[in-house]
């Protein structure tokens, strides 16, 4: 191997917790900076609006009416609450699932199923409870008529109308919907990267098709639980006395289904999905990239 080739397997197991963390926040920031106007859309889509000029019939439906009537720039409001938490949460999050990982025996050779799942589940408990409140803030400001503009001035009006637990009433949900979530994605991908690339070796064309392919199988499977994230943070600024007196996840999950029946648990599917897999994949690639580099 020349010299100034990246000394790339074996990574994951010594790369080392800092390594790892620096690598995870970089990932972590690239990928929801980039796919940031599509999660918008996703959260509209998602939401009960009772204006209709907030109710969308899809995707492309959304994208036109956002751009001609609110400017482009609508669909980057919240975006600096995005930058503000993914960076130390996803640090979390790839801290915690490497050394997880490296615990339970995940870096041993073959598919370590329960490994990966047992790491990726313990990283989102982790990094969750750190990005929540920003995910709230995010939210807010994504919402059609949206009155914040700023992250600081979102998260004190929220936190002075409603109090600390606006931040956090969806957090069980959000655990419920992303520890089968990353165990998913984890997996998936350990074992598509395994499969296309069994030498381990440095290969930026694996790590984004098997990063792509892990995002939208776990984003197509949690979309139901995404939907009821969605209803609970954004619920104080709703005035249907249903959806304001909602306390939790099976609150939630019976007023989707009261309102829209089943398929009300897939809205917003579309958005996700396309969100996911692209934002999955640069997350990915990024990751074992600074990962790398950072070593390097």
């Amino acid at each position: 191997m020349a010299e100034d080739e990246i000394e790339y397997e074996g990574l994951s197991s010594d790369a080392g917790l800092a390594v790892n963390m620096a690598a995870g926040a970089l990932a972590g920031i690239t990928e929801h900076a980039v796919m940031f106007p599509v999660d918008s859309i996703k959260t509209r889509m998602q939401v009960f609006a009772t204006n209709q000029a907030a109710v969308y019939s899809g995707v492309g439906n959304a994208f036109a009416r956002i751009s001609s009537t609110e400017g482009m720039r609508a669909l980057w409001r919240g975006v600096n609450s995005v930058i503000l938490g993914a960076g130390p949460a996803h640090a979390v999050h790839f801290g915690t699932y490497e050394a997880v990982k490296e615990l339970t025996g995940g870096n041993r050779g073959g598919n370590q199923f329960m490994s990966t799942s047992i790491a990726g589940a313990a990283a989102t408990i982790a990094s969750d409870a750190l990005m929540n409140p920003f995910d709230v803030v995010k939210q807010r400001m994504q919402l059609h008529d949206s009155e914040f503009r700023s992250v600081f001035k979102c998260a004190s009006t929220v936190y002075k109308n409603e109090g600390l637990a606006a931040f956090y009433i969806s957090y069980p949900t959000t655990l419920t919907m992303t520890v089968p979530f990353t165990a998913a994605q984890f997996s998936v991908y350990e074992y598509v990267k395994r499969l296309l690339n069994p030498t381990n070796s440095y290969s930026p064309v694996t790590h984004m098709v098997a990063g792509g392919i892990a995002g939208g199988v776990a984003a197509g499977l949690t979309t139901p639980l995404d939907v009821a994230k969605t209803l609970l943070q954004t619920k104080g600024t709703s005035t249907e006395k249903d959806i304001l007196s909602a306390r939790g996840m099976i609150d939630a999950l019976r007023i989707i289904y009261a309102r829209d029946g089943f398929k009300g648990f897939w809205r917003g599917l579309t958005p996700r999905v396309l969100t996911f897999m692209p934002s999955n994949a640069l997350c990915w690639l990024s990751y074992e990239f600074f990962k790398a580099a950072i070593r390097e």
